[in-house]
């Protein structure tokens, strides 16, 4: 079955760095765009990266640009989210997205396959 798979999440203290990677399976990789997206409890969720479908073009949230890169790699199937210089506002739980397109997109309710997620807690 189609299934997305985050992984590298942890705690942190502020100014650490931490690459989160999310594995498909069950799906032509290349045929789709995919984000990064996070959320805290009670809160909406939020748009942090996005990529299409051969990485030739990336979108950032304002309050990740400059530190975060999403990159991908479709001979692995894999998709990644380096993220530096990390701050406690950072803090959520990290969720892997898929939408059967090409482009790339901020809106989270354009993705239709999505992974269980992936915590990141960054201390001060």
């Amino acid at each position: 079955q189609v299934q997305l798979v985050e992984s590298g999440g942890g705690l942190v203290q502020a100014e650490s760095s931490l690459k989160l990677s999310c594995a498909a399976s069950g799906l032509t990789f290349s045929d789709y765009a995919m984000a990064w997206f996070r959320q805290n409890p009670g809160k909406d969720r939020q748009f942090v990266a996005s990529i299409n479908w051969n990485g030739g073009t990336t979108d950032f949230g304002d309050s990740v640009k400059g530190r975060f890169t999403i990159s991908r790699d479709n001979a692995q199937n894999q998709v990644y989210l380096q993220m530096n210089s990390l701050k406690p506002e950072d803090t959520a739980l990290y969720y892997c997205a898929a939408k059967r397109e090409h482009c790339h997109h901020r809106n989270p309710n354009k993705y239709n396959i999505w992974g269980q997620g992936t915590q990141v807690t960054v201390s001060a």
